[in-house]
């Protein structure tokens, strides 16, 4: 399972305690209120854990992407026609701004990385 569908079901995890918290809490039933915040606070703190492993993946890809020696931006014809793009250019890695990616690098522009120039 990657990180992504871990977290996807934390989140599901966390959002079903909390709704069984609040009819406990409605109920009053001391033990299972107690129960669930310990749960909530062990989910909390999983879910702490796989962000920070998503951001230290994705600094190092980040990373990796960067020491490619060439880059620059991608004209809108080399754009619409990507395919032919990266059939010629063997190791092109093409960020975009609006990607996870992208906007861990700060790029304003569809930015294409190569060992050589293109």
């Amino acid at each position: 399972m990657n990180l992504k569908q871990e977290l996807q079901q934390l989140n599901d995890k966390l959002d079903k305690f909390r709704r069984k918290l609040d009819a406990a809490e409605k109920r009053g039933d001391q033990g299972v209120i107690l129960q669930f915040k310990q749960e909530i606070a062990t989910l909390t703190k999983r879910i702490a854990n796989v962000k920070g492993q998503q951001t230290r993946q994705l600094n190092k890809k980040g990373a990796d992407v960067r020491s490619l020696p060439f880059n620059r931006a991608l004209t809108k014809a080399e754009q619409a026609d990507m395919g032919k793009l990266k059939a010629s250019i063997k190791g092109l890695v093409v960020v975009h701004p609006m990607t996870a990616l992208g906007r861990e690098m700060g790029i304003t522009k569809v930015t294409g990385f190569a060992p050589k120039s293109f």
